[in-house]
């Protein structure tokens, strides 16, 4: 569908985790078309971009250049069949295309690596197995492929009459990057800026020692940019960039603020803290035990990514004992 002109939104089917679609976007230049983010290696996936391409005037050969905002299987999971098919280049953060190896053609020492990470953080035996294995098989939803351009902040692509400026926005994931076109003031966030939920951000071996001290700093660039109109990985289009991000930090405050009250004066480890608050699923309050795998899995990296936040502000200590690491306010 063609949202402005030359400027194309095609909602791809996810799996039954999370948000219904993923958007993906073509972008018409003078002498090749860019592709944003390309959705998972699925017959159903693959099937709607072609269809809805061939319904908006394009062919799949019409691809000539991919650009990914950061390598979760819902947003570059196609990207390797679509270039097999098409010639298209690929281009990526360098930090996304180096994550790719580990996670997804050998994850095995990662997966050893996070069971040894969630026991430091608590997590028991009876959850172990569940929280290790709970994205394990999202590999089949994953094409291979070689990068043909590695960007970092700053860089161009150049697509004309469009260009788009490579912004780097850590956080949802190590190298998440976004693409500004300052000429139309268009902004394509990925999961950096969404709509209709709060991105996730998770702590973990692979995401630095603050990723969400990472987020919230990128994410209070975005107010200085000239915006009308933000693209966004998941949800409708929208204008108002500032007041979304304005929402966005106010319910990280607000989690924030219960976390501060479940750790307290004594010690706490990871899991025990995600465990005693509320968890927002379909946007109700649900307890932890109610969660599906996956989300439990990422509300023990989340609460992390608080607790490590709240370490670096100052409003919370860390320790290990032993072989665990545990938590307090300091106070």
């Amino acid at each position: 569908m063609e949202l402005f002109k030359g400027i194309n939104q095609i909602k791809l089917p996810l799996l039954k985790v999370g948000p219904e679609n993923v958007n993906v976007y073509i972008i018409e230049g003078n002498d090749g078309n860019l592709l944003i983010d390309t959705g998972w290696n699925t017959p159903e996936a693959f099937n709607a971009l072609a269809l809805e391409m061939k319904n908006s005037g394009f062919a799949m050969k019409d691809i000539t250049d991919i650009a990914v905002t950061h390598v979760h299987p819902d947003h570059f999971g196609l990207a390797g069949k679509i270039a097999d098919i098409t010639g298209a280049k690929i281009a990526l953060s360098a930090i996304e295309d180096y994550l790719i190896d580990s996670r997804y053609t050998h994850p095995e020492k990662l997966v050893s690596e996070m069971i040894l990470f969630y026991m430091a953080n608590g997590v028991p035996d009876w959850e172990l197995k569940t929280l290790s294995e709970a994205s394990f098989n999202i590999r089949s939803y994953v094409s291979p492929f070689k990068a043909s351009r590695l960007l970092k902040d700053g860089d161009v692509i150049s697509m004309p009459p469009y260009e788009f400026k490579v912004m780097a926005t850590p956080g949802h994931s190590p190298g998440h990057i976004c693409f500004y076109e300052p000429n139309k003031m268009y902004f394509f966030s990925g999961d950096h800026v969404l709509p209709e939920m709060v991105p996730n951000i998770g702590y973990h071996i692979q995401s630095g020692e603050n990723p969400l001290g990472d987020y919230v700093k990128s994410l209070n660039t975005l107010p200085e940019l000239e915006v009308r109109f933000v693209f966004p990985g998941h949800g409708p289009v929208f204008s108002g960039l500032a007041p979304m991000t304005d929402e966005i930090m106010r319910v990280h405050r607000d989690r924030m603020l219960r976390i501060q009250k479940v750790m307290g004066v004594e010690t706490k480890n990871a899991f025990d803290v995600a465990k005693a608050i509320p968890w927002i699923v379909n946007g109700e309050e649900t307890a932890y035990d109610k969660l599906e795998p996956v989300d439990r899995r990422q509300a023990v990296l989340e609460t992390l990514a608080y607790l490590q936040y709240l370490v670096a502000e100052n409003k919370g200590k860390k320790i290990a004992e032993g072989e665990k690491t545990l938590y307090w306010s300091g106070e």
